[in-house]
């Protein structure tokens, strides 16, 4: 794996980027060509560096709440069904990357994404739950070939508004975090059964799990969350703002996430002729980073490859638009 670090256009701040490749490079391949001047790389865990002369990919965006490193198992089954590298980068506000800006918005990821999918030379796009919001936004103006989403936190109509939790932004800004990350789980609903549990119960549930280190990172990332949810509401939109999208796009959600991921995928594919929808039973809003997944990859590479050299991986039931994938 490559670490990297793409500096931003805005000239404000830096993206922390992570490839995987489909396989070791050879002993006689192991130079890297000259990177790009604003592409500055950083030894990987082999001591070599690797990076954008690897060759066109698949750039993946991380939801909310959470780091790039939790996606790194589904990028490397995904570089390995695709046989070409995946990139995966933390965006604005968390690890090894920039904070967000004051004037943060959805104009930012766009811009944040268009680089790294330009310094990566990639072209295709996998994003889950507040980076599908942001690949969709995307698509609206960024030169991108194929694009899959699982539960794009998309805004339309104001479907979402009900989503958001005013006394969530007070609570973060006074440390209450335990109190934050309740009604953050509350209003979201992505969390299986938890959102049901009484408000007590969930703050003691916030206090057992900040003593795990994703617990305390998910704390340490509320800021962000909040920062995030404004954006979505702030880029609320009706079903003609997306007829700029022409690329291929499959929109997927889980048949156990929250039923408003599927409302708005159904939508926007009676809208738009590009997108595609469909429902992976049994698969929960965490499906891409739920160790051991290896569906959600399946799914994305079948779709990426439209028609590419086979996989061999013994799957033989086609997409067909709107349907479910059934085990």
């Amino acid at each position: 794996m490559g670490t990297w670090t793409i500096r931003t256009d805005d000239g404000a701040g830096h993206l922390e980027l992570h490839t995987l490749l489909p396989a070791p490079q050879k002993a006689h391949d192991t130079a890297p060509a000259a990177a790009p001047d604003n592409l500055a790389g950083r030894p990987g865990r082999t001591g070599q560096p690797e990076g954008a002369a690897a060759g066109a990919g698949v750039v993946v965006v991380h939801g909310t709440l959470i780091t790039d490193g939790l996606y790194l198992p589904f990028a490397r089954t995904l570089s390995r069904m695709l046989g070409r590298p995946v990139h995966c980068y933390n965006r604005r506000g968390r690890a090894g990357s920039s904070p967000q800006p004051p004037d943060y918005s959805a104009a930012t990821e766009v811009a944040d994404l268009a680089a790294v999918l330009r310094h990566t030379g990639s072209a295709d796009v996998v994003a889950h739950s507040y980076g599908g919001f942001v690949a969709l936004q995307a698509a609206r103006s960024v030169p991108i070939r194929r694009l899959v989403t699982y539960d794009a936190a998309v805004s339309l109509a104001g479907n979402l508004t009900s989503r958001w939790r005013p006394e969530l932004e007070r609570s973060v800004a006074a440390g209450e975090l335990d109190r934050a990350w309740s009604l953050l789980v509350q209003g979201l609903e992505t969390a299986g059964p938890i959102p049901k549990l009484p408000p007590g119960a969930l703050r003691m549930l916030s206090i057992l799990s900040a003593r795990a280190t994703l617990g305390a990172e998910m704390r340490e990332l509320l800021p962000t969350a909040v920062a995030e949810m404004r954006a979505v509401l702030a880029a609320d939109a009706e079903l003609a703002d997306f007829a700029a999208v022409t690329m291929p796009t499959l929109m997927l959600t889980g048949g156990w996430s929250p039923g408003y991921f599927a409302d708005t995928g159904r939508q926007l594919a009676a809208a738009v002729p590009a997108i595609e929808f469909a429902v992976v039973p049994g698969q929960l809003h965490e499906g891409p980073i739920r160790p051991g997944n290896r569906r959600l990859a399946l799914i994305a590479a079948r779709f990426l490859l439209d028609g590419g050299r086979p996989m061999r991986l013994g799957v033989r039931r086609r997409l067909r638009p709107g349907a479910d994938f059934w085990h």
